[in-house]
């Protein structure tokens, strides 16, 4: 069974925090998420969330302290990022992590947002990569829109991605965590990487050239990292096209993956691609033939 606790499942009428922990929102997106998101949850943001400080949602002063704000605050049953970018690192130190810990609820994004989830996996808390509120309003498909309700509301309630390309064959059960590749090798640099010994790990990325995908991938393998896991499952990477060498993402992550003798499988079905299903990282998971059972 997953060693992370499972926050309080949401039910309509909820509160939900919606925070800027990393870079600016366009203004016309923020009001397109939130106004699905009313449709079913009570919604509490700050006057100031469409701060903007170069490729920051503010200063660090300011998103650090609406942050806070949420993980403090007793009667919001999520928090909920409204984009991605960069930033989330910047404030993870003097965040309440303790209090977190004692009243968990669920913190729910993806790409940056990363740097959030392994800290609240470290904390021992299970949170909810998924799409971030400019995803959930900018043409977010009704398939996208279900999973993501389900992430937070339906929680043990099984799940199947089926038909994934086999990079290598295998079985394997695990605790799933991860996000996005380039934030954990950061946060492996920073020594906040704690990945649960046997997790299943998800990985996904955008707009980063094989090399450089190489090269974190290799960083976690010489600091020992991806020899804990038992298995990988490979989402999206966007914008990883190959340069003028012609090598590729895909044969990458075949070629870094390999001497683990795990079971890794790709295609799967989040990223920052419009399909982006969202997912509970500390859910169960088992890697058999070419599906992913989540429960």
């Amino acid at each position: 069974m997953s060693p992370l606790a499972l926050p309080a499942a949401l039910v309509p009428g909820d509160l939900v925090a919606v925070v800027a922990p990393s870079s600016p929102i366009p203004e016309g997106e923020l009001w397109r998420g939130l106004a699905w998101l009313r449709t079913r949850y009570r919604l509490q943001l700050s006057p100031a969330i469409l701060s903007r400080d170069a490729y920051l949602a503010g200063d660090d002063e300011r998103r650090g302290a609406e942050l806070a704000r949420a993980l403090l605050d007793s009667e919001a049953k999520a928090i909920v990022a409204v984009r991605g970018g960069y930033g989330a690192m910047r404030i993870l130190r003097d965040l309440p992590w303790a209090e977190f810990v004692r009243r968990p609820k669920w913190i729910v994004g993806f790409s940056d947002v990363t740097a959030l989830h392994a800290m609240a996996w470290r904390a021992g808390v299970a949170s909810v990569h998924g799409p971030n509120v400019s995803g959930l309003g900018r043409g977010a498909s009704p398939a996208v829109r279900m999973a993501w309700l389900a992430s937070v509301e339906r929680l043990g309630a099984p799940r199947v991605w089926r038909g994934l390309r086999v990079v290598h064959g295998g079985e394997a059960s695990g605790v799933l965590v991860g996000g996005n590749l380039a934030l954990l090798h950061a946060m492996a640099g920073a020594g906040l990487l704690d990945l649960p010994a046997g997790a299943v790990l998800a990985i996904e990325d955008v707009s980063e050239a094989p090399y450089r995908v190489d090269r974190m991938l290799t960083s976690l393998l010489l600091g020992g990292h991806l020899a804990r896991v038992s298995a990988i499952v490979v989402g999206g990477f966007e914008g990883c096209s190959p340069r003028s060498d012609g090598r590729t993402v895909d044969e990458v992550i075949a070629d870094r993956t390999r001497t683990l003798g795990i079971p890794v499988l790709a295609d799967a079905p989040f990223g920052h691609g419009p399909h982006n299903e969202a997912f509970i990282l500390g859910a169960n998971a088992t890697v058999r033939g070419d599906e992913v059972l989540l429960f």
